[in-house]
């Protein structure tokens, strides 16, 4: 069995207030008068995951705040093994609470390229119980900053994403992509609006997707890649236990399946433990390992040059197996 950090990868869905190393957190608390918690606790759902989630973010306050855990952020992840990541960020919230739209979306992006360690992308989401009103500025933010590929809804889906048709369509015509979480905490119907509405190509999460074998059949044909995040779904009570999956599944479906981490912080993976966590559940071999590293690379909006080096050093991660 090789070293799963050796293996060259791409995370394609990780929020970053949600990676904060624990001193950090300790630190960013005290020198902004939050009481972090000391201890995460269980999580019954989504909603409590979201109140938990707040209490972090509040813990996020000066410039330097935010350029600490994007530069920390790189750090970790090329201990990882990751290469390129396309990284989450809730930027126009931050903004609208600290009253400075821009400054949480520049520092993050100071981190990020002061770094130096990892290749990487933003992508910019909004909870979709949250106004139109602000959709839009997170729009505007990504149509000013270069950095930015993409935005995307997140949040409970039991919120349409109906009332943001016309900034979807307003966002593909101006050439940003949109990648929307859906199929997490809800079932076909709300993959359907991911991809109609909200015109999403790739699924975040998407692990209900196997409820309608029809859904699954046009997900597959379509060749859209599902972000999937176990260690997530179980912690946040989407899944039972990590064998109770439905990974394997969607895999003998025929479905193009990546493995992320969603919230590191909050499951104690980071994307190597992800990948071993995977590979001791369900028995996976070190060949299929890296089939899950080049489906990453696949669905992944890296620069072709990236792609290519990637797959080569997939390949040759692989290499002391094929000799025996």
């Amino acid at each position: 069995m090789r070293d799963l950090a050796a293996l060259p990868k791409a995370h394609l869905h990780v929020h970053l207030e949600s990676t904060i190393r624990p001193g950090t957190l300790r630190e960013l608390g005290a020198a902004n008068g939050v009481d972090a918690p000391a201890e995460q606790p269980a999580f019954d759902g989504f909603r409590a995951f979201a109140d938990y989630n707040a209490l972090i973010r509040s813990c996020l306050q000066r410039p330097e705040d935010f350029e600490r855990i994007a530069r920390e952020y790189c750090a970790d992840e090329a201990a990882q093994g990751t290469r390129y990541a396309e990284i989450t960020f809730t930027a126009a919230a931050h903004g609208e609470r600290l009253g400075d739209l821009e400054m949480p979306l520049a520092s993050v992006l100071k981190g990020l390229k002061d770094s130096g360690e990892i290749e990487w992308r933003l992508l910019l989401d909004h909870s979709r119980r949250r106004s139109v009103e602000r959709a839009e500025r997170t729009l505007e933010l990504a149509l000013k900053y270069d950095d930015v590929f993409a935005i995307g809804m997140a949040g409970e889906e039991n919120h349409s994403l109906r009332p943001f048709a016309a900034l979807f369509e307003k966002a593909r015509a101006a050439g940003i992509h949109l990648l929307h979480h859906t199929g997490e905490d809800a079932g076909p119907d709300s993959i359907r609006e991911a991809l109609e509405i909200g015109h999403t190509e790739r699924l975040g999460h998407g692990i209900r997707v196997l409820d309608d074998p029809e859904l699954t059949a046009e997900v597959r044909d379509r060749g859209l890649a599902l972000e999937v995040c176990p260690s997530s779904n179980v912690t946040l009570g989407l899944v039972p236990s990590l064998p109770e999956h439905p990974l394997p599944r969607l895999l003998e479906a025929g479905l193009q399946v990546t493995l992320n981490t969603d919230v590191p912080s909050v499951t104690g993976a980071e994307l190597a433990e992800e990948y071993a966590r995977v590979q001791q559940a369900f028995g996976y071999d070190d060949a299929a390992m890296a089939d899950f590293a080049r489906a990453g690379v696949h669905a992944s909006f890296a620069p072709g040059a990236t792609k290519t080096q990637m797959l080569q050093d997939i390949d040759a991660w692989l290499t002391p197996a094929a000799g025996g």
